[in-house]
């Protein structure tokens, strides 16, 4: 008799308690998820909101930086964050009249700048390397003689400097082709449309000052793919564990019969 009651008082459900348990555990862990990877990419979305605007490059002015009908994502900042080699959206209605141009800012305020020599724009007497330049191209299609650019003021030029109506288009206004820090609007950070990535720094004119640091894109970036991952991942995880914990109880229910 002692063998036939040790056989009956086997569990009959053994696993099913920690089966469900480890079931409601991921359940919670998949809400926590899918709550934390919302708040990361709707923040993601929010940020880029806030420090950014776009805009379609109507010309072919910036190219190869920037061909016609470009998608870019320009931070909001104020001209006095503006550094030399910055591509920036500005609005001057003695250059286009109720329309955003944008151009590279090769000097500023208390500059000198001058073109060309030995085929390279001259800034502060530095001769300027710039690979950002059509290959085989001049840094100017035409020489102009020395601009010393007013306080408070920036000379900007395109990157296809055969076709662009930049300062040197105005280099007989009153201003001498320079545009007001004021007038400057946003930072061009991007190429998002044909997907080129954010701009390279420019560093041949590193030796003149300080340059821009680069906006928050990439951190925003991270934050949207991980927000995704996270709501995608906790979405599944849930309807799996639970099946993986409804497996696990048939399997200690069928394990227990097999004991009695």
């Amino acid at each position: 008799m002692g063998g036939e009651s040790t056989t009956r008082t086997a569990p009959r459900s053994g696993g099913t308690g920690t089966a469900a348990s480890g079931g409601q555990l991921g359940q919670r862990l998949s809400g926590v998820a899918v709550a934390l990877g919302l708040v990361l990419f709707l923040g993601g979305f929010g940020w880029a909101a806030l420090s950014y605007r776009p805009y379609t490059v109507p010309t072919s002015s910036m190219t190869p930086t920037i061909d016609a009908g470009n998608r870019v994502l320009a931070q909001r900042v104020d001209g006095g964050e503006v550094r030399r080699g910055d591509v920036v959206v500005f609005r001057d209605n003695s250059w286009v009249t109720g329309s955003d141009v944008v151009k590279r800012v090769v000097a500023v305020g208390g500059d000198t700048v001058s073109c060309c020599t030995d085929g390279k724009l001259t800034v502060n007497g530095k001769q300027i390397e710039e690979p950002y330049l059509p290959k085989g191209t001049l840094a100017e299609n035409q020489n102009f003689a020395t601009v010393t650019v007013p306080k408070g003021r920036l000379f900007l030029l395109g990157d296809e400097r055969q076709g662009s109506l930049d300062s040197t288009a105005h280099l007989t206004d009153a201003a001498k082709g320079t545009v007001a820090r004021t007038a400057v609007i946003a930072r061009v950070d991007a190429v998002v449309f044909p997907w080129k990535g954010g701009l390279k720094r420019p560093t041949g004119f590193e030796a003149l000052g300080a340059l821009s640091q680069p906006g928050p894109l990439a951190t925003i970036e991270l934050l949207i793919v991980v927000g995704a991952v996270l709501v995608l991942g906790g979405g599944a995880y849930g309807p799996i564990a639970k099946r993986a914990g409804r497996s696990r109880a048939r399997a200690a229910r069928a394990e227990a019969a097999g004991v009695r």
